[in-house]
């Protein structure tokens, strides 16, 4: 089997500094009990996001998501997610949250990772994951606080000869039975498909855990799966996947047909990178000021590709599905293979998410807002703004959305009132700063950065497989998710 890695990416630790400590001008500043402020770093709180995509702010009386449901699938869970949830919600000022942990095979039972155990599944694992549970659960909140948000967590993580995204779809599957109808999920994981060896094996594994989405779709379920985290690379079956191939690949589920894949943008809200050196790091291992350089005002949005991670947006074309009857219009992008991404949300790290964690002191260190990045990131926003319209259909006298894909693509649907389309961005006089695909980058011996051997996908004006038709715009998505079929 193949090894399933969670899509979220965590800004180091080292970026950030006590504020007195400082008098650089700051990029973010983290909430307390924590107060550490970075120079070189962004992030964003609820109401950042909430406005760059046109939601109202997020208050104890908004109502977005009130009477839907959201499920957050991820491996082993968090053990501490209800009460961060709390304290992120009470933070930031919204309701209290409606919130429920299922383990529909029971609890993991890591209780202080790290514990005994390392790689991809054990304790350590659990530590890594709890964070990306975090993440899908509070940034849902932010986007629909009224929601009932599900963390589902099954355990073990994905290793050679171990089931763990079966048991992830299993779970899944059982969630279908448990949840209303129209209910929207949101995984944020995934596995390469050069992963499994042939591209016969990967279908007949695809074809099995498709059964689920198709049961989903067939009562109104939604289903949203980040598009990886990078950019065109993807792994081989041998040494536990820490190989890359040397063609451009997709990951599972987010090519599944009956799945909508969701990719990475940049946001610059309020700031503007100005990178003038393609050397992200000086000598000792600090940020270059020179790489990292911004200047104050903008407001901008671009294909997601961070060079010096690097880590950017996943995308492509899919070895194992054909192109679906819904692509038709975009054939001339995807060819005869099914294209992904279908659309995207900001998934930087620079220009992160604020996320609350006490989970696990031992491998933490004591409660931190840590900000995050990844398309692990953008699943659940898109997955709760989804929701916000399933809300209003109900008000309708509608049924949820269910299969998204059919309608985003439709004919007569207005991709222009309901997506921001991101085009290529220059920013700064650095090559890297030139943001318009997803190939990732590589770090000479002398430090500097340089475009990778695997070439990415172009964005263009229109649908391209690096964001999809764009980024929602909330209004206009909404207006027409609720007045479709």
């Amino acid at each position: 089997m193949a090894t399933v890695t969670p899509f979220a990416a965590q800004a180091p630790e080292s970026a950030f500094t006590d504020a007195a400590a400082t008098d650089a001008q700051v990029a973010c500043a983290r909430p307390a009990p924590d107060n550490r402020v970075s120079t070189t770093i962004h992030c964003y709180r609820p109401n950042d996001i909430r406005a760059f995509y046109g939601l109202p702010p997020l208050t104890s009386a908004t109502t977005d998501g009130a009477g839907q449901t959201i499920v957050l699938a991820d491996s082993y869970g968090s053990p501490t997610a209800a009460e961060d949830l709390a304290m992120f919600a009470q933070t930031f000022g919204g309701p209290t949250p409606d919130f429920e942990a299922y383990f529909p095979f029971g609890e993991p039972g890591f209780k202080n990772p790290p514990g005994n155990g390392s790689g991809t599944s054990g304790p350590a694992a659990a530590a890594g994951w709890a964070g990306e549970a975090n993440l899908d659960v509070q940034w849902a909140y932010a986007i629909a606080p009224k929601a009932h948000i599900v963390l589902l967590g099954t355990a073990p993580a994905e290793t050679q000869g171990v089931q763990g995204l079966t048991n992830l779809m299993n779970g899944i599957d059982k969630a279908i039975d448990r949840y209303p109808a129209g209910t929207v999920y949101s995984m944020s994981f995934g596995t390469s498909e050069t992963a499994f060896g042939s591209t016969a094996a990967a279908k007949q594994a695809f074809d099995r855990y498709d059964q689920t989405f198709k049961r989903g779709l067939a009562k109104h379920d939604t289903f949203f799966s980040s598009s990886g985290d990078d950019g065109s690379l993807g792994v081989d079956r041998s040494h536990h996947q820490t190989g890359t191939v040397d063609h451009p690949a997709v990951s599972y589920p987010n090519a599944s047909p009956y799945v909508t894949s969701v990719g990475g943008t940049q946001v610059q809200s309020g700031w503007t990178w100005n990178p003038t050196t393609d050397v992200p790091f000086n000598a000792d291992g600090t940020r270059s000021a020179a790489y990292f350089g911004w200047t104050k005002g903008g407001s901008s949005e671009a294909v997601w590709n961070e060079a010096w991670g690097p880590i950017g947006t996943g995308g492509g074309v899919s070895s194992v599905y054909g192109r679906p009857a819904f692509q038709n219009g975009v054939a001339s992008v995807v060819g005869d293979h099914r294209g992904v991404p279908d659309l995207a949300w900001n998934a930087a790290v620079n220009g992160g998410v604020l996320v609350y964690s006490s989970y696990y002191p031992r491998a933490v260190g004591g409660p931190v807002w840590g900000v995050y990045g990844g398309t692990s990131a953008s699943s659940p926003q898109v997955a709760a703004l989804t929701a916000i319209a399933n809300q209003q259909r109900a008000t309708a006298g509608k049924s949820g959305i269910g299969d998204l894909n059919s309608v985003i693509y439709g004919s007569g649907f207005d991709h222009a009132s309901a997506f921001s389309d991101i085009v290529p961005q220059t920013y700064g006089t650095a090559a890297s700063g030139v943001l318009a695909n997803n190939r990732m980058w590589d770090l000479t011996a002398d430090g500097t950065l340089t475009p990778g051997a695997v070439p990415g996908y172009p964005t263009t004006t229109g649908y391209d497989l690096t964001t999809g038709w764009g980024s929602p715009k909330a209004a206009g998505y909404l207006a027409q998710l609720v007045a479709a079929h």
